[in-house]
């Protein structure tokens, strides 16, 4: 299920929650609504209310981690593309063909992060054959200077620092919230509210806070899973830095 659908479930039963408390209310004796009843309704409501904001807070704050750092390593693996790029410019006209070869294969790593980053598109990792291409051509240059040397050294450490930044998002991308998890909490928001229900006096002003309120816990939930994938839905990261990083050769 995608985040959207997973988050008007969640409201679905939240508001779904409060409309049930609501009815109960009116159809139970006064006897199972007297003073100490309600009092223990609050108190059970208070904890499980408590317990669910903890809940929603570290989820948040782990899923908001997770999209900073993605974000972060997308950068760097940027940075470190424009750093390979003029490292090998120089180093000479022995390395002009490995920056077209880098600029061939920058689309298609792109692209395989991306398409990785999609859990409905899970697959097993393969390097691209650019890529391959690449780091074989790095291997196979023959620096004649000094300053040669320590240039090939500088762009095998930057393609080592890319390669880990790429195996790191891959291992990273199917990271998601256990089902098991995301359903107890979606229960205990559903039960603070038929909570509410059966306490409040039906009204519409209550209906309208019920209403926003669910809507409020439902976006909560979909802020969470959107943040949790960001190569895919609304809030992904965007790949236009790093599909760009590179201008055209002999500019």
């Amino acid at each position: 299920m995608t985040a959207l659908s997973i988050s008007l479930v969640t409201f679905a039963l939240v508001f779904g929650g409060a409309l049930l408390g609501m009815y109960l209310r009116n159809v139970l004796s006064d006897d199972h609504l007297r003073e100490d009843v309600r009092d223990v309704i609050k108190l059970s409501v208070g904890l499980i209310g408590t317990m669910a904001a903890l809940v929603l807070s570290l989820l948040i704050a782990s899923a908001k981690s997770t999209y900073d750092t993605k974000s972060t390593q997308i950068k760097q693996i940027t940075a470190d593309i424009i750093e390979l790029d003029l490292n090998l410019e120089q180093y000479g006209p022995e390395a002009n063909n490995l920056r077209a070869v880098l600029r061939s294969a920058l689309p298609a790593l792109i692209d395989q992060i991306w398409n990785e980053g999609d859990r409905a598109k899970l697959s097993p990792y393969s390097a691209t054959v650019e890529g391959r291409e690449f780091v074989k051509g790095i291997r196979q240059l023959q620096p004649n200077t000094d300053s040669q040397r320590f240039l090939q050294s500088q762009i095998l450490s930057t393609t080592a620092n890319i390669v880990q930044a790429r195996l790191s998002l891959f291992t990273q991308s199917g990271d998601a919230i256990p089902a098991p998890f995301l359903i107890i909490l979606i229960c205990w928001l559903a039960i603070i509210f038929t909570g509410f229900g059966m306490i409040a006096r039906p009204n519409r002003l209550v209906l309208v806070t019920f209403f926003i309120g669910g809507l409020s816990a439902a976006s909560a939930i979909f802020l969470i899973l959107e943040m949790g994938q960001p190569f895919a839905g609304l809030m992904q990261i965007s790949s236009e830095a790093p599909r760009h990083a590179l201008g055209p050769l002999g500019r």
